[in-house]
């Protein structure tokens, strides 16, 4: 198993739980494409071509009208969307030579509507269920299977910081089990919380006056 993240100390934390031989890490912003072709490379070279890849790499700021820049959301959009894009130039190709592979992307259901204050977050996990979309059919000429992993709220450091209510939240444990229970099972697309993603689905459906009058309030109730 080969496992990246930025934060070198997480991945020497991470090793400590495996014996040495079950898992490899690799320290690696994926926001850098260089830095990804050089890490995949390396995996490729050590351990093979995986079967399945993960693509979990994020990050979360809100962004409101107060604080608006052009730089908080190209910061969201280089690693929430951009570090995917990266990650596949290097995977798909691999994948297609291969002969088949399994993606699976972590989006958010934050990307299924415009939500106050994620103006940033939601466009970037919105970018990726558009491109999901888009990708899946063509990978499955070449047999590759592409998951969309849309999680709601996850017990996290970022989500520690948030200031607003964060309802059927769950743990990132809870969250790993869900996934790994429903990866194999050929589903293009992973929701949960579920009664959550409900919420967020009849969101997508509804015109705009109705959604918006939904949003207001909840800006008046912050």
């Amino acid at each position: 198993m080969a496992v990246s993240s930025r934060t070198e100390g997480d991945l020497i934390s991470l090793q400590k739980e495996f014996e040495p031989k079950k898992i490899r890490t690799y320290p690696l912003d994926v926001s850098d494409l260089g830095a990804t072709l050089n890490v995949v490379d390396q995996i490729e070279k050590e351990i093979g071509v995986p079967n399945l890849v993960i693509l979990n790499a994020g990050t979360h700021m809100a962004i409101s009208v107060e604080n608006f820049s052009a730089e908080k959301v190209r910061d969201l959009m280089e690693v929430n969307f951009m570090g995917v894009v990266n990650a596949f130039s290097e995977i798909i190709p691999r994948f297609t030579s291969a002969g088949g592979g399994h993606i699976a992307v972590v989006a958010s259901l934050a990307g299924y509507r415009g939500l106050p204050s994620a103006s940033g977050y939601g466009a970037s996990k919105a970018a990726l269920i558009n491109m999901c979309e888009a990708l899946r059919p063509e990978l499955m000429k070449y047999n590759i299977q592409l998951t969309l992993i849309s999680p709601g709220f996850v017990e996290t450091p970022l989500t520690d910081k948030n200031d607003f209510e964060m309802p059927f939240m769950i743990t990132a444990e809870e969250a790993a089990q869900r996934i790994f229970r429903e990866i194999d099972k050929g589903k293009f697309e992973i929701i949960f919380p579920k009664r959550f993603a409900f919420i967020m689905k009849i969101l997508r459906l509804l015109p705009y006056n109705i959604f918006f009058s939904i949003t207001k309030r909840l800006l008046r109730d912050r």
